[in-house]
């Protein structure tokens, strides 16, 4: 059945803002502690306030990460129907959301589009808790990386700039550092392995995905991690429309210069397929490297022909996945 109220709820570290409409008419509005405890206790409130059943309330809120945990706990136990959006659809579909940092004014707009999507629906359902694992693993991993090479440039850059002497201490203590942070990364990644170990579906789609010129174990785990095992996207224009690929027409006096890409996107994942279409390109021989060559020939912009390459790659991982093959190269 329709959903007639609806919660829009903003999600922060510490706290939740809530907004409850009807047909566009707020009924309700609040802030309460992001607390399961907390959460359960609003909505049960809410729900008799206003002589409510559980299947008359849908509550939307942004995917946002690990701090959507209460709220997705408590909606799991109590039966509520959870629709965790995209933030780039809701921030583009209520500009409002991208002028100021307003909770409430937030919580009221994601309501509003909530309702006026509603035939747009997704109940949210919780991963699987091995991939559920493996998230919080990459999260891990990634941090420990970066604060490794922060480390590792700064030992490095550090040896111009200052005495021997003061240089000499320095180092040593960076040094305690950097092999603190290598047995992290290692037990992270031995603990990554155990599951790919222990779950055959995950380490089927680790060996699909990686059947793919230029997609390796780090590019294949973070589209795993990003798209719940390829289940939160229904197909690869969508996956590229959420990471900011999908291409764009625009008017331009050049036909071949005639797309673009947005930049208000997650980024992540796009650096990673960048890198990976540039060392493509680089190659001396390959399937897609010969595609560049060919298109550049013709006069496209070499921009657009990596960002072409990059939608390729994601449209081979999701067919991959969905026909359970390994990739076959074309053959020209």
């Amino acid at each position: 059945m329709e959903k007639l109220f609806i919660i829009g709820v903003v999600i922060s570290k510490k706290k939740l803002t809530f907004c409850l409409i009807s047909q566009d008419k707020i009924l309700k509005k609040g802030e309460i502690a992001n607390e399961s405890t907390a959460i359960r206790l609003t909505i049960s409130l809410l729900l008799q306030e206003f002589d409510l059943s559980n299947e008359q309330i849908l509550i939307c809120a942004e995917h946002t990460g690990q701090f959507n945990y209460p709220l997705i706990y408590t909606c799991e136990s109590e039966k509520y129907t959870l629709w965790l959006e995209n933030p780039t659809r809701i921030k583009f579909y209520c500009t409002g959301l991208q002028q100021r940092k307003d909770y409430r004014l937030n919580s009221k707009q994601i309501a509003v589009y909530a309702s006026r999507n509603v035939n747009k629906t997704t109940m949210y359902r919780q991963p699987e808790s091995e991939l559920e694992n493996l998230k919080q693993l990459y999260q891990e991993l990634n941090m420990l990386e970066v604060d490794s090479d922060k480390m590792h440039s700064k030992l490095v850059e550090q040896k111009n700039y200052m005495s021997e002497e003061v240089f000499n201490d320095n180092a040593k203590r960076l040094i305690i550092l950097l092999k603190g942070l290598h047995e992290a990364i290692k037990s992270v990644e031995n603990e990554i392995n155990r599951i790919f170990a222990n779950n055959s579906f995950l380490a089927r789609q680790l060996e699909l995905l990686t059947s793919i010129e230029g997609v390796d174990s780090k590019i294949a785990l973070k589209m795993m991690v990003e798209t719940d095992a390829f289940t939160r996207y229904e197909n690869c224009r969508q996956f590229c429309s959420h990471i900011g690929i999908a291409p764009i027409h625009k008017l331009t006096d050049n036909p071949h210069k005639a797309l673009n890409v947005n930049s208000k996107f997650d980024k992540g994942i796009k650096t990673l397929l960048n890198l990976t279409a540039l060392s493509i390109v680089k190659k001396n021989d390959s399937e897609l490297k010969n595609y560049f060559v060919r298109k550049v020939k013709e006069g496209k912009d070499e921009k657009v022909v990596i960002n072409a390459i990059r939608v390729k790659l994601v449209a081979r991982m999701f067919a991959v996945v969905k026909n359970n093959q390994k990739y076959q190269p074309i053959k020209e």
